[in-house]
């Protein structure tokens, strides 16, 4: 009897703390359609092998509880392949084709769930909705590493890298998991999650506390003599060493070529400078950025991105559009014209 407590407690806690973080993404996206989609993917996880673990303990739960499950499940993914998507685009969003995708998928869900309800079409959920659900996910899985597959390149210079190949890899581990479970058990399925979920934010923290911290300001401020020397050194040692290129510079790092305490720069930046150091690198990106759009032959934008020191296509989009007041397309068809 303790161990199928211990059981459930740990399959129910991948679950449980799935809908919880999604919730938390969710609300800290503010709108970024990638954590969107993150949160979305491990809220159908979450939903997924909650039924699961519903189920096993309780197997006359009512039938549309299962009907949920399933749902969520075939919505697992395509989420995962929105989330890739969604990092690649130069808007960070979703294109027409794919927003067709999308709606075509939440009308088959729709009908699916509302004409045939799993109540009243027993047989045909057991022996043909699911299996389809299941190798619809497996789709979705092979269309996702595909398109990973094909974008590596730029993939290794993402600061998003870890995320999604991470998010590709625990998606894997979960599925063959629920496949392999007429080997094992069905609780497999669910426990999987919960372990993908454990690394995930094991592997998180350690990622993060390999940052350096950064201490808080010392109490006096930089005496404006000072600061006026010190920006000149910083100004002319990016425009000779054009450090704001590299995609993983960090504060740590460029405080360490000035020769200067990180926290000093960063007060530095912040108060005579006024504005944050990623701020200051956005702004010297974009200057390089509308040198490179002016170029002839022009350039494919991810290229553009790259080459300018983005980390990705949405960041490229979004800092260009907000310092510019236009997108990088249409700041090239203007300069192209004028």
């Amino acid at each position: 009897m303790l161990s199928q407590h211990f059981l459930f407690f740990f399959a129910m806690l991948g679950a449980f703390n799935g809908i919880v973080a999604a919730s938390v993404l969710w609300w800290r996206a503010k709108g970024e359609p990638t954590q969107r989609w993150l949160s979305l993917l491990i809220l159908m996880v979450g939903v997924r092998t909650g039924k699961s673990v519903a189920f096993h303990f309780w197997p006359d739960i009512p039938l549309v509880v299962l009907q949920l499950g399933l749902t969520a499940c075939f919505l697992i993914g395509p989420c995962l392949y929105f989330l890739v998507r969604s990092s690649q685009r130069e808007t960070g969003g979703t294109d027409t084709n794919g927003r067709w995708h999308l709606a075509a998928l939440l009308v088959l869900a729709v009908a699916v769930n509302v004409l045939l309800p799993y109540t009243r079409n027993i047989e045909l959920w057991r022996y043909v909705i699911t299996p389809g659900i299941n190798y619809a996910w497996l789709g979705y899985l092979l269309l996702t590493t595909v398109q990973v597959y094909r974008h590596r390149a730029r993939l290794r210079s993402s600061p998003s890298a870890t995320l999604l190949l991470g998010a590709l890899a625990g998606i894997w581990i979960i599925w063959i998991a629920y496949y392999t479970a007429g080997y094992t058990s069905y609780i497999v399925g669910a426990l999987s999650f919960t372990f993908v979920l454990a690394v995930s934010v094991l592997v998180g923290l350690r990622l993060r506390a390999g940052r350096a911290t950064i201490e808080p300001y010392q109490d006096r401020r930089i005496p404006e003599s000072d600061a006026a020397v010190q920006l000149q050194a910083l100004a002319e040692l990016m425009a000779r060493e054009r450090l704001h290129l590299d995609p993983a510079l960090t504060l740590p790092r460029l405080a360490r070529r000035l020769g200067m305490p990180q926290t000093r720069l960063s007060q530095l930046l912040n108060d005579n400078n006024q504005t944050s150091f990623k701020q200051y690198l956005t702004q010297l990106r974009v200057i390089e950025a509308k040198a490179i759009l002016q170029q002839q032959p022009p350039k494919p934008l991810d290229i553009v991105a790259q080459e300018a020191g983005f980390q990705s296509m949405s960041t490229f989009y979004s800092a260009f559009k907000k310092c510019e007041g236009v997108t990088p397309a249409a700041y090239r068809t203007a300069a192209t014209h004028s």
